[in-house]
Order: structure tokens, then C-alpha cells, then sequence
């Protein structure tokens, strides 16, 4: 018995295929496919997290790599612009291959070096876009251009709602554009008359004065003749005569601006060929076998200075680094978003401006109106910054150099980054800053033998100061030193203050601040003087009444009046 229950028992205890009982073997089956599908289940979920968790880092992966290639990439492309800039400057000093496939004779490596200036001589011209046309092509920069777009699609659509609203119809008349621009015959009639001037005169008394040096006995008297001769044009011929034009004429203030801006433009232009050329005159004077470089190949051509005379850039060069074709297209777009920019200045004056000064000369003059008149003209005050230099700086330059093939277009930098006003100042307006640098500073510290940099400098301010205050009192018909007195004073204390050694972007923050106030202190009390001399006019003024501002005293001279009413 006890043998044969063994074999039982063995085989109860060791085949599990073999069941107790029928109900036993249903409630097995169930447990083992419950727990088959809760395992199943849970290794579904940790499969779904797992492959999430993936995906998740496979992103946080790709944006590190994106980052990092941005960050390449930007190295990358600011190294290799240095080193492309300095490879083609250093290309521009090197001889012409012409020159270097035959040997020269001592004669002719003489005449070279008076005909070729040194690189430590002045301005390198060299192949390069302009800084606005290559950040455009960024999608991010790009959409900023879009938004001062839509800015003005606003504001034509307030003017146009406004106007609706008031007269019952669409006013589209532009009354202030064709005051501003009034007398546009007349206006070309005198830019021809300087531009013919400035075409025949200084280049007839160089040529003349030139080539008859080395033959004549008494060449100091010719020269100091030939020199009274150009600056008495200088200073009548070109200076004076437009001046008495538009003032006798009554041109109104846009009309005013083409031709004192260009007065200005062409005197700078003859300065720099008068004083590129001269030199070159007088170097090759001191080489006794030097007649043949005086009359063929040191005056330059007059089909050379006729490119200079139209070229986007005041530094005289024989030759400019040229692009091989026009692209008509880019010069069409170029005029057309000056068209724009003088659209959108005319929306900005008559939807913030204009509403504003109309009344606000005939207020008390107290420091509260003053201090809420600059803050309210710090918008349009840098709406008309931006939109100058973008219609001047950018379009109307690069328009010109497209049409003349002329390849450098930097006329400005990067001054937008600047943290300090000299920087600033170097970078804004590059085309005049090169002039005032070589024919200015550079010319002081060799005749001071480099030791009065500081003086220098002070005459830089000066010079500048004037011109842009000549250029405002002439234009607006009065004399309100606003922005001389911010150059002399603010700007020079600013250039000491905020040096190139501040680098941290606060200093940007700071400087774009003291720009915005700047902006708003100049449209504010011009506004208010324009609208002054128009409400309270003078019968006979006085010397002393004209260098006193109107706006001082206009709103006593409209008390009676309203009182009266």
C-alpha cells in the first residue's frame, strides 16, 4: 500500500500538466491569461515611455546640434570675412600684373611711385556689399524691414479713416509733399549751374596751373594765384551765390535741403581732387626727369573726374574697384524704397507731428510743456532717424553705385552695435567720416607734426558742427543753434566719456538713449521755433531779433489777442 501510494503521490507533486480537478484547472488557465495580459500591458507602456524618452532626447540632440552649427557657423563666416577683407586689401596694394610681366626702368618706377599712393596715404577702396543688403538675407533682420512696413500701412490707413471721418471723402492731395518740394524747375535749374561750375572750374585751374609749373620762372606767384582764384570760387562761386539764390527765391525747406546738401556735397568733392591731386603735381615737380609725368600722367582725366563728381564717395581716386555689370533691377528697387521712405516721413509729420506743434508754440514756454514736447517727439524724432539713413545711407547710395558699377559700398558700418559715441560716429555716416579724417585730422596732426590730437579733434567737432548747423538754419529760414551746441557740448562730452573701451551692452543701452533724446530735443524745439516764426512774425526785426529764438516770446505776443476774442 505504501508503494503503490508513492507513485500517486510522485505523480500529483511532479506533473503539473496533470490536473487536480476540473475546476482547479479552469481557475489556472484564467490567472495565467490575466496575468499574460497585465504583462503585456505593462510592457506596451514602458515600450510607448521608453521610445518617448527616446524621441525626447533625439530632440534636446538636435537642437544642441542646431545651436552648435549656428555658433560655427557664425565664427566661421566672421573669420572668413576678416580674412577676405584683409586678403583684398592687401590685393589692392600689390602692383598691377601689367606691370610687374616686364621690368621697368628707373624713369618709369619713378613715375609709379609719384602716381602711386601708399597704403598708410589715404583710403583703401576695395570690392564689398553693403552691410543692410547682406543682413537681409536673414529671415530674423528681414522681419524687421516687414514690420516698418506694416507700420506705415497704418498709418496711411489712420490718415486715410481720419480723413473719411472729417471731410466725408478720401483726401489724397499730399499738400505737404508739394509744399515742401515746391519749385523743383528752379531748383535744377541752380544744381546744374553749381554742378557745370564745379565741373569746369576746379579742374580747369588745376590743369592749367599743372602743366604750365614746370615751364614757368615764377611758380610761387602762379601757384598762390591759381590757389586765390580756387578759393575765391570756394567761397563765392559755390558758396555764396546758391545760398543768396534760395533765400531770395523763398525755395521752401525740401527744395532747400536738395540744393545746400549738394552745395555742400561738391565743395567737399573739389576739396578732395584739389587736394589729391596736388600733391602728386608737387612730388613729381622734384624729379628732374619728370616732364612727361607732369603732362600725361599725373593730371588726371576729365572723364576721371566726371566718375568722381557723380560716384557715391568724397575721396578722390583715379580709379575704383568697378562690378562687371548693372543690375537695373536692384537700382529700380532702390529708388523705389526712397520713394517709400519719403512717403512714410510725410505719414509720420502729419500723424504725429504736425497735430502736435501746431498749437504747442502758442503755450506758455515752461518746463513742463518742454519736458512732455521732447517725450512725445522721441517716436517720430527716431522714425525720421531711421528712415534718413535707410533712403539716404542705403538706398539712394547703393542706387548710385549699382548704376556706376562702383563696388565699395561701405558708406556706413555696423553703429546700430556701438557702445560709445566715437564709435558711433565713425560708423554712422562713413563716407563723410572718411573726409573729415584724411582732409581734416590727418592733415592737423601732419602739420602739427602729431601733437596736438586732442586739437585735432576739436576742430573735427567744430567743422561739423557748423556745417550741420549752416545746413538746419538755411533750410528751416532761421537760426535756433540747437544742434550745434548738442555737438559741441553733449557730443564732445560723450566721444571722451563713452570711449571705445566701453564694450558691456549697457553702453549700447546707454547710447541708444542718449540718440532717442537727442532726436527728441531736436524735433521738439525746431517744431516749436517753425511754428513761432509762422504765428509771431516780425516786421522789422533786428540783428538781435534774429538770433533770438521766437519761440521764447511767441506765446506773449498771441495773450492780447486771445484775450481780445
Amino acid at each position: 500500500m505504501a508503494s503503490e501510494e508513492r507513485p500517486a503521490v510522485r505523480n500529483r507533486s511532479g506533473d503539473p500538466k496533470t490536473p487536480d480537478t476540473p475546476e482547479r484547472d479552469g481557475k489556472w488557465v484564467e490567472g495565467s491569461a490575466d496575468r499574460r495580459s497585465t504583462s503585456n500591458g505593462e510592457t506596451t507602456t514602458l515600450r510607448k515611455m521608453e521610445v518617448e524618452h527616446l524621441i525626447s532626447k533625439k530632440q534636446q540632440l538636435k537642437m544642441k546640434a542646431e545651436h552648435l552649427k549656428l555658433d560655427l557657423m557664425k565664427q566661421f563666416d566672421s573669420q572668413v570675412n576678416e580674412f577676405m577683407d584683409c586678403l583684398i586689401e592687401e590685393s589692392t596694394s600689390l602692383e598691377s600684373p601689367l606691370l610687374l610681366s616686364s621690368p621697368m626702368s628707373d624713369k618709369e618706377r619713378s613715375k609709379m611711385r609719384h602716381l602711386r599712393p601708399s597704403q598708410d596715404q589715404g583710403k583703401q577702396f576695395v570690392i564689398r556689399r553693403s552691410l543692410l543688403d547682406e543682413l537681409f538675407e536673414v529671415n530674423h533682420i528681414r522681419t524687421i524691414y516687414h514690420m516698418f512696413i506694416a507700420l506705415l500701412i497704418l498709418f496711411i490707413l489712420s490718415t486715410l479713416v481720419v480723413d473719411f471721418i472729417d471731410e466725408g471723402r478720401l483726401v489724397l492731395d499730399f499738400d505737404l509733399l508739394v509744399y515742401a518740394f515746391g519749385q523743383l524747375p528752379l531748383v535744377v535749374s541752380i544744381w546744374l549751374c553749381m554742378f557745370l561750375s564745379v565741373l569746369v572750374v576746379p579742374y580747369g585751374l588745376f590743369h592749367i596751373w599743372a602743366s604750365h609749373r614746370q615751364a614757368s620762372h615764377r611758380r610761387t606767384l602762379r601757384s598762390l594765384l591759381a590757389g586765390f582764384l580756387y578759393l575765391l570760387y570756394q567761397g563765392i562761386g559755390l558758396g555764396f551765390l546758391p545760398t543768396y539764390l534760395v533765400l531770395k527765391n523763398g525755395l521752401p525747406p525740401a527744395s532747400r535741403f536738395i540744393i545746400i546738401l549738394e552745395q555742400v556735397r561738391l565743395m567737399m568733392k573739389a576739396h578732395s581732387f584739389i587736394r589729391e591731386n596736388v600733391p602728386r603735381v608737387l612730388a613729381a615737380a622734384r624729379d628732374k626727369n619728370s616732364k612727361e609725368t607732369n603732362t600725361s600722367l599725373v593730371i588726371p582725366q576729365v572723364t576721371q573726374y566726371l566718375y568722381f563728381l557723380f560716384a557715391p564717395t568724397l575721396i578722390y581716386r583715379d580709379r575704383y574697384p568697378r562690378n562687371p555689370y548693372i543690375r537695373w533691377g536692384y537700382v529700380a528697387t532702390k529708388f523705389m524704397q526712397v520713394l517709400g521712405c519719403l512717403f512714410y516721413a510725410y505719414y509720420v509729420f502729419v500723424r504725429l507731428c504736425i497735430p502736435q506743434f501746431r498749437s504747442i508754440s502758442l503755450q506758455l514756454f515752461d518746463l513742463r510743456a518742454m519736458v512732455l514736447c521732447i517725450f512725445n517727439s522721441i517716436l517720430p524724432g527716431v522714425l525720421v532717424l531711421f528712415l534718413a539713413f535707410f533712403a539716404f545711407l542705403h538706398c539712394w547710395l547703393n542706387a548710385f553705385a549699382e548704376m556706376l558699377r562702383f563696388a565699395d559700398r561701405m558708406f556706413y558700418k555696423d553703429w546700430w552695435n556701438s557702445t560709445s559715441f566715437a564709435n558711433y560716429y565713425r560708423t554712422w555716416n562713413v563716407v563723410v567720416h572718411d573726409w573729415l579724417y584724411y582732409y581734416v585730422y590727418r592733415d592737423i596732426l601732419w602739420m602739427s607734426e602729431k601733437r596736438f590730437r586732442a586739437a585735432a579733434m576739436l576742430v573735427v567737432f567744430t567743422v561739423s558742427a557748423v556745417v550741420h548747423e549752416y545746413v538746419l538754419a538755411i533750410c528751416f529760414g532761421f537760426f535756433y543753434p540747437v544742434l550745434f551746441c548738442l555737438f559741441m557740448c553733449f557730443g564732445m562730452m560723450f566721444n571722451f566719456i563713452l570711449h571705445d573701451q566701453r564694450k558691456g551692452p549697457i553702453w549700447n543701452v546707454i547710447m541708444w538713449t542718449s540718440l532717442f533724446l537727442g532726436q527728441g530735443v531736436l524735433l521738439c524745439l525746431y517744431s516749436q521755433e517753425w511754428y513761432a516764426q509762422r504765428y509771431c512774425p516780425l516786421q522789422e526785426p533786428s540783428f538781435l531779433d534774429l538770433l533770438k529764438p521766437r519761440s521764447w516770446t511767441c506765446h506773449q505776443q498771441t495773450l492780447p489777442a486771445e484775450h481780445i476774442d
